[in-house]
C-alpha cells in the first residue's frame, strides 16, 4: 500500500488571504505535485499565471458553496474521485490542501478524515490552519460564530493584513485570538509571504507528547524568511468587552489514576463532545513509565503510549480543550478527582 498523501486545511474567514497564500505557495512550489480542492462561494480562481506555471498542479472546485453542508456528498465524493484517479495515473499529487469556503465550520470537514474509512487509509490529515485578517478579524468574531469556531481548531494561525492596522489594534487582535486558541502558535505574514515549512508539514494529527502552550507570536519578514522575530502576547490597554463562545482551557495535575481519567474522558466525550472542538492531553499516570497521550476532534478521540517518563523529570499531566459552552467549573473537580 502507497503511503497516505499528507492533506492541510486551510481555513479562515472571508477575505482573510487564503489565495493569497496559495498563490505565494505555487509560485515557490519547485514544481511538486500537488493537488488544491477549492470551495468558495462565487469562488475567485487562483491566478491563471500561476496555475499554467506549474504543471503539477490540480485544482478540483467543488461548486455550489459550503463543504460543512455536504461532507457526507459532495465533498466525499470528491475526494473519492481525486483518489481514483491518482490510482489510475490520471492525476498526481503527493500532498492535497483544501481551502474551504470562508463561511464553512471545519468541523465536519476534519471528521470526515477520520470516520470514512477508504479516506482515513488514503489521505493524513497533517494540520488545520487558520488565517486572521488582522483587520477585521474582531467584527467578524462579533457577529460570525464561525470564525471563532475556524481560530479554535487551527493548529497554527496566520495572521494576515496587519500592514493595513495600528499596533494598538493589532495587539486586540492578538490578545482576542490567543484567547480563543492558546495552543496554536501566531505567524504575521504580509501578502501571502510566508515558507511553507510554517504551514505545511506540521504533523499536528499525530499523537505526540509535545502539549506546550503557545506563548507568543512571530513575524515574517519578506526579506528575510529564514530569521523570524518572537514577540510575547500583548495585553490590550482597554477593558476587554467580548464573550467569545469558543475559548481554550488548560486542566493541570499530577499523576492521574488510569481508570479515573480514562472515565473522566469517557464521560466528557459522552456529555460535551459536540462542544469539544479540539483536545489534547500528555497525561502522567500512576505506576506507568510512559506518558498516555490523548487528541480528539468532537466525539473522535485516539489513545497511545509515548515515550517514557525520565527519572529527572517532573511526572506532570496537562489536558487543553478548545471548546464552547463547557462547564469548566465542574470539568475541573472532576479532572482533579481523577488524581491520585
Amino acid at each position: 500500500m502507497s503511503e497516505a498523501v499528507s492533506v492541510t486545511l486551510l481555513t479562515g474567514f472571508l477575505g482573510s488571504g487564503k489565495t493569497t497564500l496559495l498563490n505565494y505557495f505555487l509560485a515557490h512550489n519547485d514544481n511538486q505535485p500537488v493537488a488544491i480542492l477549492e470551495n468558495e462561494f462565487g469562488a475567485v480562481n487562483i491566478d491563471g499565471a500561476l496555475l499554467r506555471g506549474g504543471e503539477n498542479v490540480n485544482v478540483v472546485e467543488l461548486s455550489n458553496g459550503c463543504v460543512c453542508c455536504s461532507v457526507r456528498g459532495e465533498f466525499t465524493a470528491a475526494l473519492s474521485e481525486m483518489l481514483d484517479k491518482r490510482a489510475a495515473g490520471e492525476l498526481q499529487f503527493e500532498r492535497l490542501i483544501v481551502e474551504t469556503t470562508g463561511l464553512a465550520d471545519p468541523a465536519p470537514i476534519v471528521q470526515t478524515f477520520f470516520v470514512d474509512e477508504r479516506l482515513r487509509e488514503a489521505l493524513r490529515l497533517d494540520a488545520v490552519i487558520a488565517l486572521a485578517d488582522a483587520e477585521h478579524i474582531s467584527r467578524q468574531l462579533d457577529e460570525h460564530p464561525v470564525a471563532a469556531s475556524q481560530i479554535g481548531f487551527a493548529d497554527r494561525i496566520l495572521l494576515t493584513k496587519s500592514d493595513r492596522v495600528d499596533e494598538e489594534t493589532k495587539a486586540r487582535a492578538l490578545a482576542r485570538i490567543h484567547r480563543i486558541n492558546s495552543k496554536a502558535e501566531i505567524y504575521e505574514i504580509v501578502n501571502g509571504e510566508c515558507p511553507a515549512d510554517l504551514w505545511l508539514s506540521l504533523n499536528a494529527f499525530e499523537l505526540t507528547d509535545n502539549v506546550e502552550l503557545a506563548g507568543g507570536f512571530h513575524i515574517i519578514r519578506a526579506d528575510s524568511q529564514q530569521s523570524s522575530r518572537f514577540q510575547p502576547f500583548r495585553k490590550a490597554q482597554a477593558k476587554q468587552s467580548w464573550d467569545d463562545a469558543i475559548q481554550a482551557h488548560v486542566f493541570d495535575a499530577g499523576l492521574l489514576d488510569l481508570k479515573k481519567i480514562g472515565a473522566f474522558m469517557e464521560s466528557c466525550i459522552a456529555r460535551f463532545g459536540n462542544d469539544m472542538l479540539r483536545y489534547k492531553g500528555v497525561l502522567a499516570i500512576a505506576e506507568h513509565p510512559q506518558r498516555l497521550i490523548v487528541q480528539g476532534v468532537h466525539k473522535v478521540v485516539g489513545f497511545d503510549y509515548g515515550s517514557a517518563w525520565q527519572p529527572t523529570e517532573s511526572r506532570t499531566s496537562r489536558l487543553v480543550i478548545i471548546g464552547r459552552y463547557l462547564p469548566i467549573e465542574e470539568m475541573r473537580r472532576e479532572f482533579a478527582a481523577t488524581a491520585v
